[in-house]
Parts: C-alpha cells; sequence; structure tokens
C-alpha cells in the first residue's frame, strides 16, 4: 500500500464497527467485476468439493431437523 492508503486504512480501523463494515462493503462493491465472477468460480469448486465429500462418505449428512432440535435443546439449558 502506498503512505495514502496506509493513512486511510489507519484511520478506518479507529471506526465503529459498523461504520467499518459499511466502508469495506463500498470498497468492495467498488472492485472489478473480475474480482465477483473470481469469487464465484471459488465458491463453485467448493460446492463441488462438498458433493464429492459426501458422495465418497468423507463427510455424512445431518438431518435438519434433528439439528435443529439439538440446537434448541443446548440453547435451552
Amino acid at each position: 500500500m502506498n503512505a495514502l492508503a496506509e493513512k486511510l486504512a489507519e484511520e478506518a480501523l479507529t471506526l465503529p464497527e459498523g461504520d467499518r463494515a459499511a466502508l469495506a462493503d463500498v470498497l468492495l462493491r467498488s472492485l472489478k467485476v473480475a474480482a465477483s465472477d473470481q469469487v464465484d468460480l471459488l465458491w463453485a469448486k467448493e460446492a463441488e468439493q462438498r458433493v464429492r465429500e459426501v458422495e465418497d462418505g468423507t463427510v455424512a449428512l445431518l438431518d435438519g431437523k434433528a439439528v435443529l432440535l439439538k440446537a434448541r435443546e443446548r440453547l435451552q439449558r
């Protein structure tokens, strides 16, 4: 980063969390569409990997209702 970018980053880090998140969103949206395409490609690769893991038995699927029930039970403790 150049000096101006470093100064802006330093100042941005002093902002409240919500303002930092909004600023990060604005900056991310300002990037070229190619970055978005790369993200889409990475997510597609991740989805394909997860499907392979389910198909080859590396991971097991869980029943959604059972997971939610277990989570509610833990939260009520």
